[in-house]
């Protein structure tokens, strides 16, 4: 067993997974609630590692005099 997370597009893949699984199987009420739960905690380890990424990103945007600059990552 490794000690690494996953990484972002592993749980994205895995919610995606979850999503599939609730809308088209008959789950009972447990495993629903079972499958929900795990989406959650992906979603948030999810949004953890994009708040880490972007704190890298603005890490590297750091102008030499030590001013920030913000640019959209979307360009």
């Amino acid at each position: 067993m490794s000690d690494q997370k996953p990484g972002l597009g592993d749980e994205l893949l895995q919610l995606e997974q979850i999503v599939r699984r609730l809308e088209g199987e008959d789950l009972d009420l447990d495993a629903a609630l079972a499958l929900f739960e795990e989406g959650v905690g992906r979603l948030r380890r999810s949004r953890e590692q994009l708040r880490a990424a972007e704190l890298k990103v603005q890490q590297v945007l750091e102008d030499a005099d030590g001013e920030l600059r913000t640019e959209p990552l979307d360009g």
